[in-house]
C-alpha cells in the first residue's frame, strides 16, 4: 500500500465516523464589510466554558461566511429545531444571499433568527486556524432558549427528533 493510498483509506475511515456521530444543527449568523447579513450551518459546535460562558464553532475556511464569522466581532448561533428544516437547508445552500424572504432583525450588530429553540448572541474571543477549518471561540453576551423539538445532523443527513427542549426554570427566558 503507497502513502498516497494509506491518506486516502484514512480519510475515508475518518469521514465515515464522523458521519455516525449525532450532533446538534446550528446557523451561524454575522455581518459582512459590507454591511450585509451572512449565514452558514454548522454541526461542529459545543460548550467551551461556563467562566465566561463560551461556545466553540468550528468553520470551513473554504465558507462564503467565514471572513465575517472570524473577522467580525459579533456573531450569532440559532440551535435549530425540528421546526426549522428549511430554514437549515437554506444556510447549507451555497447561495449569496440567505436572508432573502426569511424573517429576521437586527440584534446589535448580529442578525438574529427569531423562530429557533436557542439563541445565542457572542463576541468573537480567539480564532484557532487548523488544517481546513478554524475554530471560533465566542463569549456569550445574550440569551434565550424557547420550547421546541430538536434538529439533528446523522449520516449526512438532518433529522427531527422527538426529544423537547425547554428552559431548564421558566424563568430562565431571556437573559
Amino acid at each position: 500500500m503507497t502513502v498516497q493510498q494509506e491518506a486516502t483509506g484514512l480519510t475515508t475511515t475518518f469521514t465515515e465516523a464522523m458521519a455516525r456521530l449525532v450532533s446538534g444543527v446550528a446557523v451561524i449568523t454575522s455581518r459582512q464589510a459590507d454591511g450585509a447579513p451572512c449565514g452558514l450551518l454548522v454541526s461542529s459546535i459545543c460548550s467551551y466554558s461556563l467562566r465566561p460562558p463560551s461556545v466553540l464553532i468550528s468553520v470551513a475556511q473554504e465558507a462564503r461566511s467565514y471572513p465575517a464569522v472570524t473577522g467580525h466581532l459579533g456573531f450569532g448561533v440559532h440551535l435549530l429545531g425540528s421546526a426549522n428544516l428549511s430554514t437549515a437547508r437554506t444556510f447549507a445552500a451555497r447561495s449569496d444571499d440567505k436572508f432573502t424572504g426569511l424573517d429576521w432583525v437586527w440584534d446589535d450588530e448580529v442578525p438574529r433568527l427569531p423562530d429557533v429553540p436557542v439563541y445565542l448572541r457572542c463576541r468573537r474571543s480567539q480564532v484557532f486556524e487548523h488544517g481546513d477549518h478554524a475554530i471560533v471561540i465566542g463569549e456569550v453576551t445574550h440569551g434565550q432558549v424557547n420550547p421546541g423539538t430538536p434538529l439533528v445532523y446523522y449520516r449526512r443527513g438532518l433529522h427531527p427528533t422527538s426529544a423537547t427542549m425547554v428552559p431548564a426554570d421558566a424563568s430562565a427566558g431571556s437573559h
